[in-house]
């Protein structure tokens, strides 16, 4: 009888609730990225080192489950990215909102993923990082200067957040939760 109410809820286009949300969590090194994943799976900040490969969490929230990969950023790193594509249901692309140095590279970066062909239907919520910090700049200033205005082929969002006090990561997932659910891609309800 399982199997066949499995196959049905297929048929009808449900996917079952312990069908895992496939994340990625992308930016430059020392965006924040690992103390995002951190905050959001323990609840508090955790003293990290540069990730050298890949953090892999699985967080539940709002009855989902994330399977939530997080790539390290630097230079020699970020080709093997694409390793990681396949399947993705979201990006959550982190920016640090204090390095207004390397913005063009963070905007560069974005716009290779976001020329992929297996991130086509992917989310993008961007989290406009370090907002916490004198001299982060808006989260105005953090779309103009990515140029993600303009984006009409792909449903995105950016919020100001700061991993280290937790602002700005609960709306984020809120409104990932919310598009999800839209979407169809899962059935549970909130």
């Amino acid at each position: 009888m399982g199997a066949w109410v499995s196959q049905l809820k297929s048929l009808l286009g449900f996917i079952p609730a312990d069908r895992k949300i496939r994340v990625l969590i992308l930016g430059l090194d020392n965006a924040g990225k690992t103390s995002i994943l951190y905050r959001l799976h323990l609840g508090s900040v955790t003293s990290t080192v540069p990730t050298v490969g890949f953090n892999l969490e699985t967080l539940n929230y709002k009855n989902i489950s994330f399977e939530v990969w997080d790539l390290g950023g630097q230079a020699n790193i970020r080709p093997f990215w694409r390793c990681y594509f396949t399947d993705t249901d979201a990006i959550i692309y982190v920016v640090d909102s204090t390095d207004k140095d390397r913005m063009g590279v963070a905007k560069h970066e974005l716009y290779n993923l976001l020329d992929e062909d297996e991130l086509r239907g992917s989310l993008l919520l961007i989290f406009a990082n370090k907002q916490d910090m004198v001299g982060a700049a808006s989260e105005t200033e953090v779309v103009q200067q990515l140029g993600v205005a303009s984006l009409t082929s792909r449903t995105w969002t950016i919020v100001k957040s700061s991993a280290k006090t937790g602002d700005g990561l609960i709306e984020g997932m809120d409104w990932l939760s919310d598009k999800l659910r839209e979407r169809g891609t899962i059935s549970t309800p909130p």
